[in-house]
């Protein structure tokens, strides 16, 4: 029988991140980005305002000088351990686990051939590994931020991702389908059209839509009237409100406000997203950008997360590589994932 990834919002064994190292992919933002994921470690680490423990944080870190500088960052609340990657885009490298002790393996290509780094395609197998995790594989593409998923079926992914020929040349909505339900138990499918503009991951569901509850789903509403991505999350937010899960219910939808135009360093609007959260054992924490959306974004989420605290911490250096919070952990489920 095919085990189906625990929700997010399940209990964790452990989180797993990795410590931004490289002067040359971060250049002038490296320094600040370790600050910002410094304090998203802290965030996850802390206990809940109920009293539920925090997150216990794996952290790797690849070489002796970034091991060194995430010691002295976190090391008092989190366990760093030398390993090599190419980058700290976990959600996509690393494995998706099906329970404490299972994980499945996909190939990664680099999001389409785009950015194809050293230790990238195998820094999976090393976490399993020191997960204690049993291993498989399997022989076609998909990256873990592709997918977002209820833990009882239902998954929500794009097109312009998953049907892309730059990732399984030849698969059809069938064969992506079938392969879901096969590895990861996934039996119903919603298939958004796209994600949002100048995404490089080529429109990854974990800046859209976002499962937080059973048949409950974030997606994003445009800041103002001048917001780069204004239709497309009106076609979002159109098809989930039109779609049934897996128990062929209607989803209920909040919106949540997107931060707006944020610009990234070649002018264009960057792929910035509140809705690339992590979901913690006892906080959440949510991407902000300097834009004066954060802080409802924030008071948006907190009804949806009582007991646990949702905090907005600064990812603006972080998006300078591509993603935000959620693209850069990978959840270990607890044992028996519920």
């Amino acid at each position: 029988m095919t085990l189906t990834p625990p929700p997010e919002w399940a209990a964790h064994a452990a989180l797993w991140t990795a410590w931004p190292a490289d002067a040359e992919l971060w250049m002038d933002n490296l320094a600040s980005a370790q600050a910002e994921v410094a304090a998203m470690i802290r965030a996850l680490a802390s206990p809940g305002p109920d009293g539920r423990p925090g997150d216990r944080v794996r952290v790797l870190a690849s070489g002796p000088l970034a091991v060194l500088s995430a010691e002295q960052a976190v090391g008092d609340v989190a366990e760093v351990i030398a390993a090599p990657y190419g980058d700290i885009w976990l959600r996509d490298t690393g494995p998706i686990f099906t329970s404490r002790r299972s994980c499945q393996r996909f190939r990664f290509n680099g999001w389409g051939g785009k950015y194809e780094l050293d230790h990238d395609d195998s820094v999976g197998a090393r976490i399993a590994a020191l997960a204690g995790a049993e291993l498989t594989e399997n022989d076609f593409v998909l990256e873990g931020g592709a997918i977002d998923w209820d833990g009882a079926g239902t998954c929500l992914t794009t097109r312009e991702c998953l049907l892309n020929p730059n990732r399984n040349p030849g698969f059809d909505r069938s064969a992506v389908e079938t392969g879901l339900a096969d590895t990861l138990g996934l039996e119903r499918v919603i298939w958004i059209e796209r994600g949002l503009a100048n995404d490089h991951t080529d429109g990854h569901v974990d800046n859209i839509a976002r499962f937080v509850a059973p048949g409950t789903v974030v997606c994003l509403s445009p800041a103002d009237s001048d917001d780069p991505n204004s239709d497309v999350m009106g076609e979002i937010a159109e098809t989930l409100r039109t779609s049934v899960d897996a128990r062929g219910k209607r989803l209920t939808v909040v919106a949540i406000p997107g931060p707006g135009f944020v610009e990234a360093e070649d002018g264009r609007a960057a792929p910035a997203s509140h809705a690339n959260f992590i979901i913690g054992n006892a906080a959440v924490i949510v991407p902000t950008y300097g834009t004066p959306t954060g802080e409802a974004a924030v008071e948006a989420l907190r009804p949806l997360f009582l007991g646990r605290r949702v905090v907005g911490c600064s990812a603006r250096h972080l998006l300078s590589g591509g993603g935000a919070f959620h693209c850069i952990t990978q959840q270990q489920p607890a044992e028996g994932g519920r």
